[in-house]
């Protein structure tokens, strides 16, 4: 399989480069179409090729030397003229597996003119079918369970995969962590009485992070790597600002004979008015 992928690469480079324009595609896809009772013609209406046999619903096919973008927005828009539009490339795409799956979606065909010997012939890799995905009823389930497990919302949406996930088990795994960095080492029947971690038992088992070590039968301590995860994603509280000092009892006392004689002033001047 890798061999042939390598293969059909090489030579879509190879008639890359002989293909001057877009328009090379057009006489093998053209012979393809025909060969299926189709008559064919080029450029109608903005369509690179546009095929009628009999009554049936015009097939229209978009010409391009490489998949892109451009192509499928082009594909997108033949939809409001007919269901039955292909995309035609010059190319094997890089990404075959996503490739046929956006052209699925979206109810696209897929054609490779390929080279074979020293012409071309048409592949059909998709035909045009109305798509009605399946929904990943498990992939769903798991998604659901991380949203309702997953304490407050840690991480910062778009951010680069580079930086590590507080996930909902990392999460668990740092409770247990703060745990026996607090009381020291714990069985896991004391972990779980001591706080919410449901899975303590195969959080330290497994030790995906490398966080744990067992001392003894049931009974786990934190490595010198689990204090130093405790550390980076449980930052130290920020210690609470001082206690503002007493005032002298002078200032105090001065500060009230002024404010009694602002009253005093006040009351004076509203009595002084009335009269």
């Amino acid at each position: 399989m890798i061999v042939c992928d390598a293969w059909r690469q090489a030579a879509s480079r190879r008639m890359i480069r002989a293909m001057a324009v877009e328009s090379d595609l057009y006489a093998p896809v053209k012979a393809f179409l025909v060969g299926q009772g189709y008559v064919v013609k080029g450029e109608v209406r903005g369509c690179d090729v546009v095929g009628v046999r009999a009554a049936e619903p015009p097939v229209v096919v978009e010409l391009k030397r490489s998949f892109g973008l451009s192509l499928v927005l082009q594909g997108i828009d033949r939809l409001a003229l007919t269901d039955h539009v292909y995309l035609a490339v010059g190319a094997w795409p890089r990404r075959m597996r996503d490739v046929k799956k956006l052209c699925r979606r979206l109810g696209l065909g897929l054609l490779i003119v390929a080279p074979y010997r020293s012409t071309r012939r048409v592949e059909v890799v998709l035909d045009p079918v109305p798509y009605a995905p399946r929904k990943n009823r498990r992939r769903t389930r798991l998604l659901l369970r991380e949203h309702t497990r997953r304490v407050g919302d840690p991480n910062r949406g778009g951010a680069s995969t580079r930086v590590p996930m507080v996930t909902a088990y990392r999460q668990e795994a740092l409770r247990c962590a703060a745990l026996l960095a607090a009381q020291g080492a714990m069985t896991i029947a004391a972990l779980r009485a001591a706080d919410d971690v449901p899975n303590a038992g195969k959080i330290l088992q497994k030790d995906y992070y490398g966080w744990f070590e067992r001392v003894e039968r049931a009974t786990y301590a934190l490595t010198a790597e689990g204090k130093r995860g405790l550390a980076r994603f449980v930052p130290a509280p920020t210690p609470a600002p001082p206690a503002p000092e007493p005032e002298d009892a002078t200032v105090q006392a001065a500060v009230k004979i002024a404010l009694r004689a602002e009253e005093l002033r006040a009351r004076a001047e509203r009595l002084g008015a009335k009269t």
